[in-house]
């Protein structure tokens, strides 16, 4: 039987190889490992998080319980700054996602999640709780990294995947009726725990705490057929209709016959048939905007290539926008870049390039290909890519 708690080691952060992780956990079964980021310096303070919260673009919520009823009340963001100060002393949570949008450093946390596809992962969700507090048994139906950041929280999980997952009807938020935990940890700082879709858990703060979640993004498959069937829909017009030219004369007026259900089926090939090119094009789309929380604006005035290279040159950096998800698909000779549900021909150089920098040094626009840089200059003219102002050198100093 396989180990549910392992320790990291400086060479092996996931306590083994991560293929062995891959075959042997993932969407199987949970693992505690303890010791997996003492190497990592938390980078958010709780005000900053507090501060972060009171954003107007930034996803909060405030969930404070009373443990003497076993209730909970949600406050969904932005919050006002003054709700703090009338917090109880315990029990009480706050919730921020894509954490990882807002501060660099954060989203560096990613980087130890390499063995994962990035297309895959959600993002980095920070919760800060006093003593007390969390948010109830629950179950995601999501892949999950739980992150000890700063003090300790008590895990109590169930490794059975088939507990009941009836939720209480009389809350907000989607806590089990019934919860019969199998383990019970302390997290201590650097400690995380890998969680499969479907298993219950319930996190509690020991004391002031906070807890980075690396959540995953795992679209509902009705979803996705919902959205391919739109993207075949949208080109047909209203004569695109059923037909039946080589109707013969009825036996029976109301059967509907062999005949008309070969017509239906030439009807349909559009997704009975559909090429595996016309399959990767959607998805690429359809992954890289499901859960985008934010949408890119594109700037007052589009850049010329002569404008970039003069930006550039008077030291202006290309940023890509927080919340713009990319990845890239590979095909004879060239690839197909996605970012935020647009598709781009590319060299494999240039979609490599813009899915793994968030910024892109000058030095590297001056080695791409002209076809390159008309993809570039239309992502920073749908404000995909930002280009920034140059900024202004100062004057020399007077003697």
């Amino acid at each position: 039987m396989l180990p549910i708690e392992v320790q990291a080691r400086p060479d092996l952060p996931l306590g083994m190889p991560p293929a062995d992780f891959l075959r042997d956990y993932w969407q199987k079964q949970p693992l505690l490992i303890r010791g997996a980021l003492t190497d990592f310096r938390l980078p958010i303070t709780p005000e900053d998080l507090a501060g972060l919260a009171c954003e107007e673009a930034a996803l909060s919520r405030l969930i404070v319980r009373d443990p003497r009823h076993e209730r909970w009340t949600v406050t969904t963001g932005p919050l006002a700054e003054d709700v703090f100060a009338q917090l109880p002393q315990t029990h009480w949570t706050l919730l921020v996602q894509d954490v990882d949008k807002w501060d660099m450093d954060v989203a560096a946390l990613l980087e130890r999640f390499r063995f994962l596809p990035r297309w895959r992962v959600d993002d980095v969700m920070i919760s800060y709780a006093v003593d007390g507090g969390g948010v109830g048994a629950h179950v995601d139906q999501y892949d999950v990294f739980l992150v000890q950041g700063l003090g300790r929280r008590r895990w109590r999980i169930s490794a059975d995947p088939q507990a009941p997952k009836a939720f209480r009807p009389d809350l907000e938020l989607k806590i089990l009726t019934q919860f019969s935990p199998t383990h019970d940890w302390v997290l201590e700082p650097g400690d995380m725990l890998y969680l499969p879709p479907g298993f219950a858990h319930d996190g509690v703060a020991i004391g002031d705490c906070m807890t980075l979640s690396v959540g995953m993004r795992a679209p509902a498959i009705a979803e996705m057929l919902g959205d391919l069937v739109d993207s075949l829909v949208e080109p047909l017009s209203e004569d695109d209709r059923y037909t039946d030219p080589d109707l013969a004369p009825a036996d029976d007026p109301y059967e509907i016959d062999a005949a008309a259900f070969a017509r239906v089926a030439h009807a349909v090939t559009a997704l009975r048939e559909l090429p595996d090119a016309q399959l990767e094009e959607w998805f690429g789309r359809y992954i890289t905007t499901y859960r985008n929380a934010q949408t890119a604006l594109a700037p007052p005035r589009s850049t010329t290539d002569s404008e970039l290279d003069a930006a550039l040159a008077k030291g202006a950096q290309i940023l890509r926008f927080p919340w713009a998800r990319t990845a890239w698909t590979r095909s004879p000779g060239q690839a197909t870049l996605y970012v935020a549900g647009s598709s781009h021909a590319c060299s494999t150089n240039l979609a490599r390039l813009i899915c793994e920098q968030r910024e892109i040094a000058a030095t590297d626009v001056a080695t791409l290909s002209a076809a390159d840089r008309r993809v570039l200059l239309a992502l920073i003219n749908t404000g995909q890519l930002i280009l920034t102002r140059p900024q202004r050198r100062k004057p020399p100093a007077k003697k």
